[in-house]
């Protein structure tokens, strides 16, 4: 694939962007600063990491998540895609991306709880934050709307409930594109051969292209244990999130040699 090696993924605030940015980028250089949310992107990681020996979910999936949320978001703008969340409250545009960099960096606090159900405990530690934090930049009545819109996201982003914005579908679908082998090394170095771990490892590299019609999500595996990842976590993720017909999901395996991994060429969805 010939853009997996380009800055298609991370989120560039000097940028020119299909979207009104100067909003949500002074909200991330104050993410950036804040000592709770910071504290919390570490604490966060115990849980799943160290006490059950599941993938990364601290402060570099965090990184990784909302990074690719918002370049998803600017290729869906591109693409002249209307989200709904912040219009349908009377929010501005500009707000729309502020939702999706919001949910992003709080959807995984309540693993400080339990890593079972975590999105259900993180909507009262986000909320409480989202108090603190919104008032730099929101006056009540924005800060209500924002926070609901918010807080729809975080909840919708590893439940059964479906997503009713766009902007919780891009928060979605964007948590399942930190896939890489690195976001299991640790599970995997202390032992742990789970397929989430196995199927992580069996993948080189995301990347978010666009074409014609739509925006492309470009994974690469290096055997068919990548399969999993595609099939069974980004796919459902994908599917309900609204955002099924302006995306598709290309996977090739690139292993060069000889068995079963041949057997998985490309998948396309």
């Amino acid at each position: 694939m010939s853009r997996l090696d380009d800055d298609t993924r991370r989120y560039d605030p000097t940028a020119a962007h299909a979207f009104p940015d100067e909003r949500l980028n002074g909200v991330l250089d104050a993410i950036a600063a804040d000592e709770e949310i910071q504290a919390y992107l570490e604490a966060q990681n115990v849980n799943p990491v160290q006490r059950k020996g599941y993938n990364d979910h601290g402060a570099k999936h965090i990184e990784i998540v909302r990074d690719r949320a918002l370049c998803l978001y600017d290729l869906l703008k591109e693409h002249d895609v209307e989200f709904n969340g912040a219009r349908e409250q009377g929010l501005d545009e500009a707000d729309e991306a502020v939702v999706v960099a919001l949910a992003a960096t709080l959807h995984d606090i309540g693993h400080v709880v339990h890593r079972d159900d975590h999105p259900y405990y993180s909507i009262p530690l986000a909320a409480d934050i989202l108090e603190r934090f919104l008032p730099a930049f929101y006056d009540t009545t924005e800060r209500v709307k924002l926070t609901g819109e918010i807080l729809h996201a975080i909840l919708c982003h590893h439940t059964e409930e479906t997503p009713l914005t766009l902007e919780a579908g891009v928060v979605r679908v964007a948590d399942a594109l930190d896939m890489e082998r690195g976001r299991s090394r640790i599970p995997y170095e202390r032992g742990g051969r789970g397929i989430n771990t196995l199927s992580s490892q069996a993948i080189e590299g995301v990347a978010l292209t666009s074409d014609d019609d739509r925006v492309v999500v470009e994974i690469e595996m290096r055997n068919a244990a990548g399969v999993y990842q595609v099939d069974e976590l980004l796919t459902a993720k994908l599917r309900d999130s609204g955002l099924e017909s302006h995306v598709r999901v290309v996977a090739l395996n690139s292993h060069d040699g000889d068995g079963d991994d041949q057997l998985v060429e490309r998948i396309e969805l």
